[in-house]
């Protein structure tokens, strides 16, 4: 299933990691080293792995920015 660009953002600003060491976190808190082991393993399937891979891409080049006005919602 395809979600949309608006919706994995918002995900990530508002969704926390569902399981694991980091349950609870909220997604764009996740540390770097955390995304970079997860890219390594594999992203989940689903919504989930969407918003992983995505938000891993935004830290890689540097454009947490674009989360800014989606925290101020």
């Amino acid at each position: 299933m395809e979600y949309s660009a608006q919706d994995i953002l918002v995900g990530i600003v508002k969704t926390p990691m569902p399981y694991g060491k980091y349950k609870g976190t909220l997604l764009m808190n996740l540390p770097a080293h955390y995304l970079e082991w997860i890219q390594r393993n594999g992203f989940p399937k689903g919504k989930l792995g969407q918003q992983l891979e995505t938000l891993y891409e935004i830290r890689l080049n540097g454009l947490e920015h674009l989360l800014d006005p989606i925290k101020k919602m």
